[in-house]
């Protein structure tokens, strides 16, 4: 199976990540992951993944700083992010899409394979 791109996970829920992790890389993905914040930042630049799904509650420094500070770096600034969180206010949501978010999920509303779908349908309209 070809190599449909890597993904950068930043979730530090272990266990989630591992599941969304086998779930990606059944489906031909290459996935890379960071269990907090900062470790998620410096690999947004170190691994330049083709998408980051990015998690808000984090330890070290939370989602949103990271992908402020991904909007700061020339290396980072156009990598897409889907926000994948158990957070649904509408303040995160609105600062998440005022940063350029491709999509907002909320983990209880979505299945990994709904998670996929998303993904493997963004990446492939960018690739038009």
């Amino acid at each position: 199976m070809p190599n449909k791109g890597k993904i950068l996970l930043i979730e530090d829920d272990i266990t989630l990540s591992r599941m969304y992790e086998k779930k990606f890389q059944s489906d031909g993905y290459e996935v890379v992951t960071a269990y907090d914040g900062w470790d998620g930042l410096k690999k947004t630049v170190s691994e330049k993944p083709a998408l980051i799904l990015l998690d808000i509650i984090l330890p070290g420094l939370d989602g949103l700083a990271v992908f402020k500070k991904m909007r700061s770096q020339t290396e980072t600034f156009n990598t897409p992010v889907i926000l994948l969180t158990n957070i649904g206010e509408e303040d995160a949501i609105y600062e998440s899409f005022k940063l350029g978010a491709v999509d907002y999920l909320v983990k209880s509303e979505v299945t990994p394979a709904q998670v996929v779908e998303k993904v493997e349908g963004f990446l492939k309209e960018r690739k038009k």
